[in-house]
């Protein structure tokens, strides 16, 4: 943008220059030929008089004077055929002058002017001036040098304007484009300078009003989320009061479990209802998938289903909150012992990816997802059907991507990845 505006200024300034330096150029040209033929001219007809009147020696005391004031050479063709001043040959101008017609023309070396004269007699004769080029150009070259300086000048002048004007229309475009970056990323604290020239004031203005009114409509939600929950811990609180009055140990120690997990959801919900529009955080993928495994493997011993597990040496840092990554690799694993019946076999790998992060799969022999069950809120076993949504919404907060595959052999493959944390700047 910067260098268009510039080309743009300087080619039309060039322009602008061109017409009218030019035809200046021309003019001075001009104004000064007419000087020198001007000044020869009359020093010239100063002598037409004195032809019929003086005598040959002071014609030529006078030519001779006249020739050494003027740079032209001043030659008297006398009616007798007598040359005085400085020798020339007879031209045809000069034929044309003792005939009585003064004229003048364009001659190599300079400009022949030819006036007629008279002697006391009324014979004609002639009295021939040559300009040499010098001086019909005299003072031209310094003139056009001193135009072009100041041509340049001007244009460079304009080129500095147009180079500033263009910095702070392309600053303030930058800037613009950084803010509407940084908001993206969630910092919503960011804001443009609404001091910008012209338009671009009034776009940083509608952007910070635009920021300012979606930090008013997350706090609003977060503080419906959070009096949601709040409101949800109550009948756990009566759930565990509940649990703890059961007279069988194993099934008092089952529900509270449950209880537990319940709250630590309502809690995590509270904590990334808080979070949100901040950074999405760091963590230890290779911890968080092995405690979340290790946590479901007691429910998968039950349901009697064989379980691989993979998970390569950590730490392996990925761009996301630890809260967020549990709840993702609950929301897989909760899906499979939901949607496959007991006895169905899963795997949970995590490998480190060549351009940093982690690939988390979650691969069962179940009977695979069906048609549309991807969608938000869509299930076919009773539940919000919510969990790939979640896994989807944390690989995008990670700079990932979630991808479903079903092999030949049946079943569902989830492949997470999970983008490398950025070190703090």
């Amino acid at each position: 943008m910067r260098r268009r505006i510039l080309t743009l200024v300087g080619a039309m300034m060039l322009l602008v220059l061109v017409a009218f330096a030019v035809p200046l150029a021309l003019l001075v040209r001009t104004v000064a030929i007419d000087r020198a033929v001007g000044t020869a001219t009359a020093e010239a007809q100063s002598l037409t008089p004195l032809v019929a009147t003086a005598d040959r020696a002071a014609l030529n005391l006078s030519i001779q004077q006249v020739d050494a004031t003027t740079a032209a050479d001043v030659t008297l063709f006398l009616p007798d055929g007598g040359v005085l001043g400085t020798p020339a040959p007879r031209t045809p101008l000069v034929e044309l002058g003792a005939r009585g017609t003064s004229a003048s023309t364009d001659v190599a070396g300079g400009r022949e002017i030819v006036f007629a004269v008279r002697d006391a007699d009324g014979t004609g004769g002639a009295i021939r001036i040559l300009v040499p080029d010098a001086e019909l150009t005299r003072g031209v070259g310094r003139s056009w040098l001193l135009l072009a300086g100041l041509s340049v000048l001007l244009l460079t002048g304009g080129l500095l304007l147009a180079d500033r004007l263009a910095r702070s229309l392309v600053d303030a475009t930058t800037d613009l484009a950084e803010v509407s970056d940084r908001l993206a990323r969630g910092e919503l604290t960011a804001r443009a300078d609404a001091a910008a020239p012209a338009e671009l004031g009034v776009v940083a203005g509608a952007l910070n009003g635009l920021a300012a009114r979606i930090s008013e409509l997350l706090r609003e939600e977060r503080e419906t989320v959070a009096d949601l929950a709040h409101r949800v811990r109550t009948p756990l609180t009566a759930l565990r009061l509940d649990a703890e009055s059961l007279r069988d140990p194993a099934d008092a120690a089952r529900i509270s479990d449950g209880v537990d997990g319940v709250q630590r959801a309502v809690t995590g919900a509270i904590e990334q209802a808080r979070r949100r529009g901040t950074d999405a955080g760091v963590c230890d993928a290779a911890a968080v998938v092995r405690d979340r495994v290790a946590f479901w493997a007691v429910l998968a011993e039950d349901t009697e289903r064989a379980t691989a597990v993979d998970v390569a040496d950590g730490p392996l840092p990925v761009a996301i909150g630890k809260g967020d990554l549990e709840a993702c690799v609950d929301a897989l694993l909760g899906n499979v012992f939901a949607h496959t019946p007991d006895g169905t076999a899963f795997a949970v790998s995590l490998v480190t990816r060549r351009e940093g992060g982690a690939r988390l799969v979650v691969a069962d022999s179940g009977p695979g997802l069906p048609a549309g069950a991807a969608e938000r809120g869509v299930s076919d076993g009773g539940s919000t059907g919510l969990g790939l949504d979640i896994a989807r919404r944390t690989a995008e907060q990670a700079s990932g991507a979630l991808a479903l595959d079903r092999p030949p052999e049946g079943g569902l493959r989830v492949v997470l990845d999970l983008g490398p944390a950025v070190p703090d700047r």
